[in-house]
C-alpha cells in the first residue's frame, strides 16, 4: 500500500512539473501574425531554433539570445510580452 502511495505521489509531481505554460486566449484577429513576431524577435537578436503556437495559447521559441545563451521563451500572441522565460547560463 505504502509503494503504491509512493508511487501515485511520484507520478503527479512528474505531471505537475511538466505542465505547460497557459496564455490568455485571444482572437486569431487580435494575434501578432508568427512571422511578423519571429521577424521581430530576431530584431531584437534572437536566433529562433524552434518557434510554434502552443495548445495553452502562447508562441513558444527555443533558440538562443543576443547574448548567445540558450532560451526557451513563451509568448503572449497579442501583447507579445513573455509569460515564462528559461535561460542556461
Amino acid at each position: 500500500m505504502l509503494k503504491q502511495t509512493l508511487f501515485g505521489l511520484m507520478a503527479a509531481a512528474s505531471l505537475t512539473a511538466f505542465a505547460e505554460t497557459t496564455c490568455t486566449a485571444h482572437p486569431k484577429n487580435e494575434q501578432i501574425p508568427p512571422a511578423k513576431f519571429q521577424e521581430q524577435l530576431k530584431q531584437q537578436g534572437y536566433q529562433i531554433m524552434k518557434f510554434k503556437q502552443t495548445k495553452g495559447n502562447c508562441y513558444e521559441i527555443y533558440g538562443k539570445n543576443k547574448e548567445g545563451k540558450k532560451v526557451e521563451i513563451y509568448f503572449d500572441t497579442k501583447t507579445g510580452k513573455p509569460v515564462k522565460s528559461e535561460i542556461d547560463d
